[in-house]
């Protein structure tokens, strides 16, 4: 299991289309890919997961992968996240 921290950038946070981005690259890989904010953990392959955790520009949310390709799946998603989701 690896995890790290990262902020959300995005102006508007993750609202649908980012939300989208997130699990189209999350569903390239065979780990379980969650991520915690606040009190909630949200399964980063489902889009209404994503949108139900409610993440905002400036939230800090930490990123939890873990199978057997989830060293290559956390940093996919990080850099997801840094670069703007396609924003």
């Amino acid at each position: 299991m690896v995890s790290q921290r990262v902020v959300v950038k995005n102006p508007t946070g993750l609202h649908l289309r980012p939300a989208g981005i997130l699990c189209k690259t999350a569903m390239q890989f065979k780990s379980l890919i969650t991520f915690t904010f606040q009190n909630t953990t949200a399964n980063a392959k489902s889009v209404l997961s994503v949108l139900g955790a409610c993440v905002k520009s400036g939230d800090e949310v930490e990123f939890v992968c873990e199978g057997e390709d989830e060293k290559e799946a956390l940093k996919t998603i990080i850099e997801a996240i840094e670069s703007g989701l396609g924003e």
